[in-house]
């Protein structure tokens, strides 16, 4: 009997915290509960995302080598418009890009490397949109909007070829002195086994350098 009254104390106590508490508690678990869903759903959503995105940029691809460019192009604005957070949306950008550039349409070209600079979420693809962005505006003579391209912060594994690219600019624009800098800098910062290094050794010896 002392134990069915010490039970019955106990439950009497539940109730009463239970009363007090109770709506916390379920809110809390509701809550919880509806953020692992969230979680969950939200992770079949970009899995989605990018499977889609994923079979459009397979067709841009198969198109290019079929050398149907407006397919190509037709395909890469759909990844780009409905799947712009995904890591293919920028791919197809730059792939489309430099069709445009290979056609000459310059203006084709740099749309789709601002959009790829604008978009992507990856750091070493941003700046190979830029390197490319500032080629393009120094095969047009535009030197000014080159070395803006180039200017400001990149990832250490590009910074030879912003480095080298900035000296074809300032050639461009006569200014041999801060060439020679450029390129001796792009040679400090690239790999000694790099092929590469011979390309911009012979650009300084042009230069008397």
């Amino acid at each position: 009997m002392a134990y069915n009254l010490e039970e019955q104390e106990t439950i009497d106590k539940f109730k009463t915290w239970w009363d007090e508490y109770g709506n916390t508690v379920l809110g809390a678990l509701i809550l919880f509960f509806a953020g692992v869903a969230g979680i969950q759903g939200w992770r079949w959503y970009q899995n989605s995302q990018a499977e889609q995105a994923a079979q459009l940029y397979a067709e841009v691809e198969k198109a290019l080598t079929a050398r149907d460019v407006q397919k190509a192009k037709a395909a890469a604005t759909q990844v780009m418009e409905k799947f712009s957070g995904t890591a293919y949306a920028p791919r197809a950008a730059l792939a489309v890009a430099r069709t445009d550039y290979e056609a000459g349409d310059m203006a084709g070209a740099k749309a789709q490397l601002r959009w790829t600079i604008d978009n992507t979420k990856e750091d070493e693809l941003r700046d190979v949109a830029r390197l490319r962005l500032a080629g393009v505006f120094l095969d047009e003579k535009n030197y000014e909007e080159a070395i803006k391209t180039l200017e400001g912060a990149h990832t250490a594994y590009y910074a030879a070829l912003f480095s080298d690219l900035k000296g074809d600019v300032l050639v461009g624009q006569g200014k041999t002195a801060e060439a020679k800098g450029a390129y001796q800098a792009a040679l400090e910062k690239m790999d000694p086994g790099s092929p590469y290094r011979g390309f911009i050794e012979l650009k300084l010896e042009s230069l008397g350098g």
